[in-house]
């Protein structure tokens, strides 16, 4: 049966309870849309899939009533494909772009069969070859989308989560690891072949071991909503690798499950996601979802239309007030969606209690959480969407990260998200690359590097960024989400080995992709360099010396993240020095750019064994990860929190930190408590070895030398240039500090 000769919509007699969706309820199903604008709803039940000859019953909703189309159908169970058509005004001037012929997506179903398939009949205009509009103005296209479309799934989603609750780990015991479902696993020789790249593998123990060798703490996955990728990516035969670019808001990616999963159906997707979350509650490690609620997949108004755009184009999305009416874009994926409406900030928060209640995630990361709290006038941080998480009874529970910029007028907030919503801190990514990277190469060719003074608040906790006069009281370092890298930009390992970005498999002539890499090559662009000699800091370096100076920034920016005050965050195989061969921007990489690879080479698992060994450091040691600002204010014992020394011991002057020589510094952290070692980080920025005089440990100590960036494994004192000093050393003692280097000294009792 063809679904344009469908039977005339049958209308249900039934009262529907009004909350959207589709769920059981007695002896079928309610069912509530919102299309506000909307003259006429259907469900369609599809009763077959496509490949059997498909055929589809409709019922005519009732309503609108609150802005919902609603009902109740009997006889149907969970395992219901089924979608909408809607009827209205086609006035594309004015916004609205109804067309019945197109079958859509419940915005709240959360069962996904299918991936709808891009073809000029997904399109609610008429569009012509290349997919772009045929007629100006725009007229509607006849073509029904069905055989093109994606279904939604009633589902029952009852699971035995075993007494298993939350790990409810503190921020201040927090350590992040970012990743991807199917990158993490994909080529993981330990995990069975059928595992690999889904929600199961990513649960196999061999991946909770790796985790929970590094003290990770919380894995906060990229996108897991069901996502559709742009059009031009589809049209080159690539994918939104990625999934920053949603389909549903409730339904998992089924493109992450098992294929056995994927047989059964949603219900059994949902099952081994939440399976997943329930081992990794057991391991005691956190899941945080990264979440894209800014936009969805159906981009600029000349893009398919699969649900939102075909349900009430001018309500979901965010226009610009002009006629003939265009959308207000301050995302950079061509639409953005609403959040001065209350129908828009019901559904993401109704989204985020679905996952925290049915999913029993721990937390969200907010992509693009500008967008999400635009008003009238611009960011608003008392925005209802950001009042709702500090007030809901389930969600304030939970850990809240925003990425805290978008690319509209007055886009970067970072530091202006209320207590206690944490945010991701680009000014600690700035500062450490440029320090430790840019800055190097700076000084390397005569010009003015950075001095320590931005290093050194990061250090402290960006309290310029974090402390403010929120009446909840300031963040405290918790607020800041330090990172180096993330998804998007080089991985440590290409910070270290390209000076440019090398995004050619994109697809778009290497235009895409940040140019602000604050990145060093150390003399050569690449991994692969030969034994020619080359300039680096007015000393001809050969292949052997660049790659252990290239070795050694990888650990100087592990341990900047370790032993800085705040939350550390770091993305999956940079703790072996994973590439992506100059690719920035691997957002559309589905394939060995983006998967970790798990064979090494000896130097990649030394630094695997640093790594482990820096974040245990951390977890050991509270002077390493202070849970309030120390401002260098006398504590119990009348010693200060926090001091700064110059490399020759004496106090750091006011008028040293603006001075672009001045790049090496000590860092004391003090604690009154007997049982709990006082820290001492020098830091030397210099392109030369330096001795530093101790700054003066607590009366009755001496400092104790644990752990040094010069050293390929943690334990190593055989370093190459032969430098030595005491293990163990008196405040005021002089001690030798290779060159762009980081030193940890704790307090031992004489």
């Amino acid at each position: 049966m063809n679904f344009a000769s469908a039977a005339k919509a049958e209308p249900l007699r039934f009262p529907a309870n009004l909350v959207p969706g589709a769920r059981p309820a007695g002896d079928g199903i309610d069912v509530a849309v919102p299309a506000a604008h909307a003259s006429g709803v259907e469900l369609c039940l599809i009763d077959q899939p496509r490949t059997l000859g498909q055929t589809e019953r409709r019922f005519a909703l009732a309503g609108p009533t609150n802005g919902l189309f609603h009902g109740h159908v009997p006889a149907v169970r969970a395992g219901q494909r089924y979608g909408f058509r809607a009827d209205g005004p086609w006035d594309p001037s004015a916004g609205h772009l109804y067309n019945p012929n197109k079958l859509l997506l419940d915005p709240y179903g959360r069962g996904l069969d299918g991936q709808p398939i891009l073809a000029p009949a997904l399109h609610s205009h008429r569009t012509d070859s290349n997919l772009g509009p045929a007629d100006q103005p725009w007229a509607p296209d006849e073509r029904d989308s069905a055989p093109h479309m994606a279904y939604s799934v009633v589902t029952d989603e009852a699971f035995d989560w075993g007494g298993v609750g939350r790990p409810a780990i503190g921020w201040e015991q927090t350590v992040i690891m970012e990743g991807h479902v199917r990158g993490m696993t994909m080529l993981r020789d330990d995990i069975p072949p059928e595992l690999r790249g889904t929600y199961a593998g990513l649960a196999h123990p061999a991946s909770i071991r790796h985790l929970k060798s590094l003290g990770v703490t919380a894995v906060e996955l990229l996108p897991i909503h069901a996502s559709m990728s742009e059009p031009h990516l589809a049209e080159q035969g690539l994918s939104n690798y990625w999934g920053y670019s949603t389909l549903s808001f409730f339904s998992p990616n089924p493109a992450y499950a098992t294929a056995a999963a994927r047989a059964q159906g949603p219900e059994a997707v949902g099952r081994e996601l939440k399976g997943m979350v329930l081992l990794l509650h057991q391991a005691g490690i956190e899941v945080i979802l990264d979440v894209v609620y800014n936009h969805t997949c159906e981009v600029g108004l000349g893009g398919p239309t699969v649900c939102w755009r075909g349900l009430d184009n001018l309500a979901w999305y965010l226009h610009d007030g002009s006629v003939p009416a265009r959308y207000a874009d301050v995302t950079g994926t061509g639409n953005t969606l609403d959040f001065r409406r209350v129908e828009t900030v019901a559904m993401a928060l109704d989204s985020l209690r679905h996952w925290a209640d049915h999913y029993q995630v721990d937390g969200f990361r907010y992509d693009l959480a500008v967008t999400l709290a635009r008003g009238h006038t611009g960011f608003d941080s008392d925005h209802p969407f950001l009042v709702a998480l500090r007030t809901d009874p389930l969600l304030r529970q939970l850990k809240h990260i925003a990425e805290p910029w978008d690319v509209g007028p007055g886009g970067w907030q970072t530091g202006s998200f209320p207590v206690p919503m944490a945010a991701w801190n680009d000014s600690f990514r700035g500062d450490a690359r440029s320090f430790w990277l840019s800055g190097p190469k700076e000084l390397s060719a005569g010009r003015t590097p950075p001095s320590a003074r931005d290093l050194a608040t990061r250090f402290s906790g960006s309290a310029d960024l974090f402390s403010s006069a929120d009446p909840m009281g300031d963040h405290g370092p918790a607020g800041s989400i330090n990172f180096i890298t993330a998804h998007d930009g080089f991985t440590m390992r290409d910070l270290v080995c390209f000076d440019h970005k090398h995004n050619q498999a994109n697809g778009e002539g290497n235009r895409d992709g940040s140019d602000d890499n604050r990145s060093w090559n150390h003399g050569i662009e690449g991994l692969i360099i030969d034994s020619s000699s080359v300039g680096v800091a007015g000393t001809e370096l050969g292949f052997d010396a660049i790659a252990q100076l290239r070795r050694r920034s990888i650990r100087n920016l592990f341990a900047t993240l370790a032993f800085s005050s705040g939350v550390p965050m770091y993305t999956a195989g940079d703790e072996f020095g994973r590439t992506q061969w100059g690719n920035n921007n691997a957002y559309c990489q589905n394939g060995p750019i983006s998967w970790l690879d798990w064979e090494w080479l000896p130097w990649q698992r030394d630094l695997l064994e640093t790594v482990r060994h820096l974040f245990a450091l951390r977890r050991s040691h509270p002077a390493l990860r202070p849970s309030a600002y120390m401002k260098g204010e006398p504590t119990a014992d009348g010693l200060p929190d926090l001091a700064w020394h110059a490399c020759d011991g004496r106090p750091v002057a006011p008028g040293q930190w603006n001075d672009p020589s001045f790049r090496q510094v000590q860092m004391l952290r003090h604690n009154p408590s007997p049982t709990t070692r006082d820290a001492l980080i020098l830091i030397n920025g210099a392109l030369d070895g330096l001795d530093f005089r101790l700054a003066g440990a607590k009366p009755g100590a001496n400092w104790e030398l644990i752990w040094d960036s010069a050293w390929d494994v943690p334990d190593d004192r055989a370093v190459s240039d032969g430098l030595e000093g005491p293990l163990v050393a008196a405040g005021g003692e002089a001690v030798p500090v290779h060159l762009l280097s980081i030193r940890l000294y704790l307090s031992q009792t004489a």
